[in-house]
């Protein structure tokens, strides 16, 4: 499955870095996908996140990675929360206008997944949400309970930042249709267990159908 390098996403606060995986069949939707937090060692190469973008090219949804501001390539810094989630509106025009008319989705793991589920939550066009180990004990998930958008979560049984309880207490939140996979052993990195994140994610979505 081809693989593009981009930089020529506009930002706010300048260009964004990418990577555009490709399925083999025209897309079924595109998904941009948010990476861990930046000053805690994420980029959009973080192991678990890279295995979830070849999931859903396995599953015809094209994956757009982008490092947030600040990270790698991509210029300005580290805002905290509002500029990357700027960031991430301007990865979703970019994934409109590459893929017009394309069902668009918002995927992300840890700080991602809240970046991701912020601007999926408001946003009309996002017509589902995959959030890859949420730390919902540290940041505000409560749009998504309202938002009414599909919402499938992944996340490690033995995460040492955010308790599976507390996953499992958000996931009760929320409304129908969701998913919540736990793999079993698996941090919050899931160190040793990136490719069951892979699995995990085709699984939820391989025959999800809006």
């Amino acid at each position: 499955m081809p693989t593009e390098f981009l930089r020529e996403i506009s930002g706010p606060a300048g260009s964004l870095e990418a990577r555009l995986d490709l399925p083999t069949a025209p897309p079924r939707a595109v998904a941009v996908c948010g990476h861990p937090h930046p000053l805690h060692g994420g980029t959009m190469h973080t192991k678990a996140l890279y295995q979830s973008a070849k999931a859903l090219t396995r599953v015809g949804v094209a994956a757009l990675r982008f490092n947030f501001r600040g990270v790698g390539l991509s210029t300005g810094t580290f805002d905290a929360g509002p500029g990357e989630q700027d960031d991430f509106r301007a990865a979703l025009r970019f994934a409109e206008h590459r893929f017009p008319g394309v069902p668009l989705w918002a995927a992300g793991m840890s700080f991602g997944s809240w970046i991701a589920g912020s601007v999926g939550a408001e946003d009309a066009r996002v017509t589902l949400v995959l959030l890859v180990a949420p730390p919902v004990d540290r940041y505000d998930y409560a749009p998504l309970a309202t938002a009414g958008k599909p919402v499938f979560i992944v996340h490690g049984e033995d995460d040492e930042l955010i308790p599976a309880a507390d996953v499992r207490k958000f996931y009760g939140t929320l409304a129908e249709p969701k998913e919540l996979t736990l793999i079993e052993h698996a941090n919050h990195l899931f160190e040793g267990k990136t490719a069951l994140v892979g699995d995990a994610v085709e699984g939820l979505l391989a025959d999800w159908e809006a």
